[in-house]
């Protein structure tokens, strides 16, 4: 490494630019012992496998060899040059090549992002409040009558419109005698207080009736999501094609058997639906904590991030979003980079204290996260396997665990404080 000459400059933030000069004498070597092997290699009409003259050689494969080479000894200049400066880059490095001068070897800059240095601030000063919840009785009555009301039948109601009916109508909406664009709908089914029109649209199908007609005015409200509308009064006229209230089945023996108690028994069933709020409450409760202290450790570190990482995330946000929009793409990719921003500190932050800490990945966790991720599975043994055989699956299970593990550790020095909450006030229900 000492024919090799490095020297580093800082760009702006974490950008560093490596300018490194490989002598001629290096590049030459490495030309001989390529051309010395290409001839005991290669095959040519007229010639014995490796007794192909070396003039011949250079003159048929020359160009190639040599663009090889020069590619190989920037690759390996490049690695000795990081490891002598004792850097960390992000990612691939950006090469601007020198134009080569007869005798005086190869010389290129090296362009990239480096990992920011740090220790993670703010450990002895994280407080975090745990949220004590019990399930009560009243928590599993309201459970109940949520999956009745998800299990329910519209029925037609056969009298006037009330809270909580449905009702399926044709509606038209005027501005000022003008139609409003996307004002217009037919067949529509609109639950009365279930919020998905406007209050004074859903108010004024109170007492109305199968088969009726009605004109009524609706104020949009002052932040409306279309400007044009904002604090303006437009006139629906409505026709109403049938009014249908929710018939609730009753909790016999037949509902229960739905949710997986063969028995039918009622005190089971309020059993199994306790146990079941408290797993969401713990999950709520532990996700809470963790906002937290991730808070507290975002405030405690403004870390400057590498924008090659930013990118890379906001670019993974925009597909994870297109595919869930069904869409061939999400918003551009901009819309998403304060969120990855985010998501790159809070990950550079865990990662340092895995480095710090020499957190690894406990092979007991591993096997209790995959006994959680497959047992969902019709044929959790073949999931598994799957999931065994594919590195790139073990290594985000892996990722998950070490996750876990930082986090317990974390709240293991952190000072707790309790209080206590409603389930329906922690789950916002």
């Amino acid at each position: 490494m000492t024919d090799v000459q490095v020297s580093l400059e800082t760009g702006a933030g974490l950008e560093r630019r490596l300018r490194v000069q490989v002598p001629a004498s290096r590049v030459e070597q490495e030309l001989e012992a390529r051309f010395r092997s290409a001839a005991r290699t290669v095959r040519l009409k007229g010639f014995r496998p490796g007794k192909v003259p070396d003039g011949v050689v250079r003159q048929r494969f020359g160009p190639q060899i040599r663009q090889e080479v020069i590619q190989e000894v920037v690759q390996s200049s490049y690695s000795e040059a990081i490891a002598r400066e004792k850097l960390r880059p992000v990612g691939s490095p950006r090469i601007e090549s020198e134009p080569e001068v007869p005798g005086e070897g190869i010389a290129y800059t090296a362009i990239f992002e480096v990992y920011p240095e740090f220790s993670v601030a703010g450990l002895d000063a994280m407080v975090v409040e745990k949220a004590e919840v019990s399930v009560t009785e009243a928590d599993i009555d309201q459970t109940i009558e949520r999956l009745r009301k998800q299990r329910g039948q519209w029925q037609p109601a056969g009298r006037a419109a009330v809270a909580g009916d449905r009702v399926v109508l044709d509606f038209a909406g005027t501005l000022g005698g003008e139609p409003v664009e996307g004002g217009k709908a037919e067949r529509f089914a609109v639950v009365i207080g279930e919020g998905r029109m406007l209050p004074g649209f859903e108010s004024a199908l109170v007492g109305t009736t199968d088969g009726a007609d009605k004109s009524f005015d609706v104020t949009f409200p002052a932040d409306y999501y279309e400007e044009k509308l904002r604090g303006q009064t437009v006139t629906f006229q409505v026709h109403v094609h049938e009014v249908t209230a929710l018939e609730l089945p009753a909790v016999d023996a037949e509902f229960i058997r739905r949710f997986d108690v063969a028995s039918g028994d009622l005190a089971e069933f309020r059993r199994l639906v306790r146990e079941n709020l408290e797993r969401e409450a713990l999950a709520k409760v532990q996700a809470e904590m963790r906002r937290q202290v991730i808070e507290q450790l975002l405030a405690a570190n403004p870390v400057d991030v590498p924008a090659v990482m930013v990118s890379r995330e906001a670019a993974s946000l925009q597909a994870e979003a297109a595919r869930s929009a069904g869409t061939a793409q999400g918003q551009a990719a901009g819309a998403y980079d304060e969120v990855a921003r985010r998501r790159v500190r809070i990950g550079l932050i865990l990662g340092e204290l895995v480095r710090a800490q020499s957190i690894t990945a406990d092979q007991g966790r591993i096997e209790l996260k995959l006994d959680e991720l497959c047992r969902t599975y019709d044929r959790p043994d073949e999931v598994r396997r799957i999931y065994q055989q594919n590195p790139d699956l073990m290594s985000q299970v892996e990722n998950s665990v070490i996750e876990e593990q930082v986090m317990t550790w974390l709240m293991e020095r952190a000072r707790i404080t309790t209080r206590s909450v409603a389930f329906g006030q922690l789950m916002g229900v």
